[in-house]
């Protein structure tokens, strides 16, 4: 699995109009799911995300998780985290997982951190969304499930 995760001031989802997911200060995480990721990859990156010290304490130190701060994410499902750009313009996705199996590790992923005690907002899987992101810092990391 891959997660780009963005420290953001403010973030939000929209379909066909109409906001479907929306939060103040936390992450927005971009998570793809990858041919083979299983259960253990969710829970993996789950934990990685929810502790993963990117905002600033006291002193300005980069020293606090999402969970220090009550923080919430916005967690999206993007397949295109998988594309293969070597040969061509055009890129490929056959390294991404199938569609039933992206959505069940992405829902687990999302209770994986519910269960860590952060509040989660979610797009919705397999349509066209408008992603709004007001990135801090710029803070991204990317983070992979596997070496």
């Amino acid at each position: 699995m891959r997660a780009l995760i963005q420290r953001v001031k403010e973030s939000r989802v929209t379909v066909d109009g109409k906001i479907v997911g929306q939060i103040g200060a936390g992450l927005t995480v971009l998570l793809g799911v990858g041919k083979g990721d299983n259960i253990e990859d969710a829970r993996y990156l789950a934990r990685k995300t929810a502790n993963m010290r990117i905002f600033a304490d006291e002193m300005g130190k980069l020293n606090l998780s999402v969970k220090d701060i009550q923080g919430q994410i916005l967690a999206i499902s993007q397949f295109t985290l998988y594309a293969d750009c070597k040969h061509g313009n055009r890129p490929g996705f056959t390294e991404a997982a199938l569609p039933e199996e992206a959505n069940l590790l992405y829902e687990n992923y999302i209770a994986f951190l519910q269960e860590e005690g952060v509040p989660v907002q979610k797009g919705i899987f397999q349509t066209d969304m408008l992603v709004q992101i007001a990135n801090d810092g710029p803070v991204t990391i990317f983070l992979e499930s596997r070496k």
